[in-house]
């Protein structure tokens, strides 16, 4: 376990790369962040919390794992890494931060690792996955976790997946019998010990899940080691009571797999396919994200981030599902459909529907290529929009709204310029904290003294305040973050 620094590294969009990126950026006087100029429009009711992203695109500004309240101040800046999966969970009952951090492949899928923060920004856990894997690139890494899913279950444990090189008969799908294919998996990882409760991989189960019904046709050029095909496209992982409900993204279906590893069932997005009656409005593609919400042994509450779009075809506007699942009966129907009718978006990759709360029945879904953030009421209205990118120049893979409270390790950040014999401009900052709501500014007579002066007061201003003070008698500032009266961190002293 390590404490998390300011790290960097970023990665292109899939497909998207040769898009202009012309939207704005923050530049700030205490920390050296440039992330992105988010733009919040609200009309409605909101339920509380922050924006949770996790922005990538064709150049290096602004990708981290960033917090952004409503009114688009940042709140924290992570390490300036690619990241996925960036939100709040519970672990052992305390609220926690998680992130997939590492490498995106060319090819849709990532090498990294799972950082777990507690609410001071420490590092409390972090979890790797070794197992017998092979790259595209034949390099080794420290770890194969894949940034499609990293799921924090009521058992302590982590859900993630994993995409492993293998040699495959491909003749079914109009291949060689020698040629390579990406192997969709699945892990569950105790979090404490970082050791492998569960593994599944889907060509274990070829009958089951036949290739020749991916919906990702085999193109001519893909097959070698260097550019597998990928028929599964494995995207997230759901536990339940006897097994677990996984995404394969192009067959359009959910699958649910039994803790002895046999398939169970599917249910696909498709009219006549799988094992399941749906409904017209049920119909879904290239989905993501598929979540489960009271499950019993006769049915389940099912949500997905319906893209029904991809790189390569604009099909339909993207829409965020819940259905009611009838396990008995084997019928699927649609309970809500979530779309902006004066904001219509195809996405062609990623993204994510978070039910904020059961009470509200609130939604906020990321729209992965399309880099927005919306929240919808539970009557489906949108209610907010938070834009962080242009149309498909930035993506962030899923995005979120989490309540948070955190108070950080680190002290204040304070920059003083002066601006005359006994004047300053003071700037502060506090990365990553919520609770404080106003700064204490001190004349300290020395370096190391803890004997100071207080000069004035003023209320917290987004993510950096800023003031001009005169009549300072000594050449030393130092400040106090604050809620109310009561002090929460304090800076170093600052010569000017």
């Amino acid at each position: 376990m390590a404490r998390r620094a300011f790290a960097a590294c970023a990665t292109l969009l899939l497909s998207l790369e040769a898009v202009a990126d012309s939207f704005p950026f923050l530049t700030l006087e205490t920390a050296p962040f440039t992330p992105p100029a988010i733009q919040v429009t609200k009309s409605g009711q909101t339920d509380p919390g922050y924006i949770f992203v996790g922005p990538r695109g064709n150049q290096d500004q602004g990708t981290a794992a960033l917090i952004y309240d409503e009114d688009g101040n940042l709140v924290y800046q992570g390490p300036t890494e690619v990241t996925a999966n960036f939100k709040v969970q519970k672990l052992f009952n305390e609220d926690v931060i998680t992130f997939w951090a590492g490498n995106m492949m060319d090819l849709g899928f990532g090498y990294g690792t799972v950082h777990i923060l507690d609410n001071t920004y420490r590092e409390i856990y972090t979890v790797t996955l070794q197992d017998h894997f092979v790259s595209p690139d034949g390099v080794a890494r420290d770890s194969y976790i894949d940034l499609h899913e990293s799921h924090v279950t009521d058992r302590n444990t982590l859900l993630v997946t994993a995409y492993n090189v293998t040699q495959q008969d491909l003749t079914p799908v109009g291949g060689d019998p020698d040629e390579y294919m990406l192997n969709g998996m699945f892990y569950e990882i105790d979090i404490a010990t970082n050791e492998i409760v569960y593994s599944w991989n889907a060509l274990d189960h070829l009958a089951d899940i036949p290739l020749e019904k991916s919906r990702q046709g085999k193109a001519k050029d893909f097959g070698t080691m260097e550019k597998p095909w990928d028929a599964y496209h494995i995207n997230s992982v759901e536990l339940l009571n006897d097994g677990y409900i996984i995404s394969l993204r192009h067959y359009w279906s959910g699958f649910y797999v039994h803790n002895n590893g046999t398939v169970m069932w599917q249910l696909s997005g498709e009219q006549g396919k799988g094992d399941f009656t749906i409904d017209e409005a049920a119909a879904f593609s290239w989905q993501h994200d598929i979540r489960v919400y009271n499950a019993t042994e006769e049915g389940m509450v099912l949500s997905l981030f319906n893209n029904a779009n991809t790189p390569t075809a604009e099909v339909a506007p993207t829409t965020g599902l819940s259905f009611a699942v009838d396990l008995v009966n084997r019928s699927v129907k649609t309970l809500r459909t979530l779309n902006d009718p004066d904001d219509v978006i195809h996405s062609v990759s990623q993204g994510s529907y978070h039910l904020m709360s059961e009470e509200s029945n609130h939604v906020v879904m990321g729209y992965g290529s399309i880099s927005k953030v919306k929240e919808f009421d539970g009557d489906n209205n949108e209610v907010m929009t938070a834009q962080f990118g242009d149309d498909n120049a930035v993506a962030s893979y899923r995005g979120y709204k989490c309540e948070w409270k955190a108070t950080p390790f680190w002290q204040p950040a304070l920059v003083v310029q002066r601006t005359s014999d006994s004047s300053a401009k003071i700037y502060m900052s506090w990365n990553g904290a919520t609770e404080y709501d106003n700064w204490a500014i001190y004349s300290a007579s020395a370096p190391d003294s803890t004997d100071n002066a207080f000069v004035t007061s003023i209320s917290r201003s987004g993510f950096e305040t800023a003031i001009e003070v005169g009549s300072l008698d000594t050449p030393y500032v130092q400040v106090v973050a604050r809620k109310d009266s009561t002090p929460l961190g304090t800076s170093p002293i600052v010569n000017f």
